[in-house]
């Protein structure tokens, strides 16, 4: 049986993933973990319920709780099952207070830095992934290809960034592709079949970019279900030869 794991089940493009993935007749089971319930997911039209039997099974804990976390694969790992594909789509941008904590908005300027706010970025951008890539190394099949995937960001990379600006965005995705980086020395010698790859999907029409699509050319801006099925051939066609991976939507490689 070929398992899909995608954590972060309730983001946009994660809908779209499990959609498609729910219609890839090579993956025959489909874990959908979420913070909350997970709503139903829509792509070309079609809305898929996540509790359709045999399929999609959603699973509800806090993905930053590594307790929780440590739970999750251990019930897996003790059943069985191993994962083709895992991809993450957690990710912080910005977030109002009262939201799960500390108000989040980019920074402009030096003055803007915020501990409390740097903190809640590198929770979630940076500890969330480690916490997983420390766990998911023992539900990760040893005698075939697999993919772990993190949705990074172009302003992730230290050598690409030209503007400034952004602060903990940009050093918590680039926290988060050094820790890809680093994992996949380790992952190389425990598992020589695993690939690890930091993916920037461009800017998707979701909740997270909606502040800043007002510049953003048409044709730079792209659905869930377009962002989905580009990650989707990527896992298909990576090897680990090759990782780790830090691509953008177009396949093409991003410097770190």
């Amino acid at each position: 049986m070929n398992y899909a794991l995608v954590i972060g089940a309730n983001s946009g493009i994660a809908r779209a993933l499990l959609a498609h993935l729910s219609d890839n007749d090579d993956i025959t089971h489909v874990h959908a973990v979420s913070r909350t319930p997970i709503v139903n997911i829509h792509a070309s039209g079609k809305h898929i319920a996540p509790e359709q039997p045999g399929k999609v099974t959603p699973f509800c804990f806090d993905t930053l709780n590594e307790a929780a976390v440590r739970e999750f694969v251990a019930e897996q790992r003790a059943a069985g099952v191993t994962y083709q594909y895992v991809v993450s789509t957690v990710g912080l941008l910005h977030r109002d207070a009262g939201d799960n904590g500390t108000a989040v908005k980019p920074e402009k300027r030096l003055e803007d830095i915020d501990p409390a706010q740097l903190q809640a970025y590198f929770e979630v951008n940076s500890i969330l992934p480690a916490l997983w890539l420390k766990h998911l190394v023992h539900v990760m099949p040893k005698g075939r290809p697999s993919v772990i995937a993190f949705l990074s960001a172009r302003v992730g990379s230290i050598s690409d960034n030209r503007l400034g600006g952004w602060y903990g965005y940009r050093a918590s995705k680039a926290a988060m592709n050094m820790l890809i980086k680093n994992a996949a020395i380790e992952y190389a010698r425990r598992n020589k079949h695993v690939a690890l790859m930091a993916y920037h999907p461009g800017t998707v029409d979701t909740s997270l970019s909606k502040p800043f699509q007002a510049n953003v050319a048409s044709d730079k801006l792209f659905t869930p279900e377009f962002t989905a099925q580009r990650l989707l051939n990527l896992l298909a066609q990576a090897h680990a030869d090759k990782s780790p991976y830090y691509v953008d939507w177009d396949g093409k490689s991003i410097p770190w």
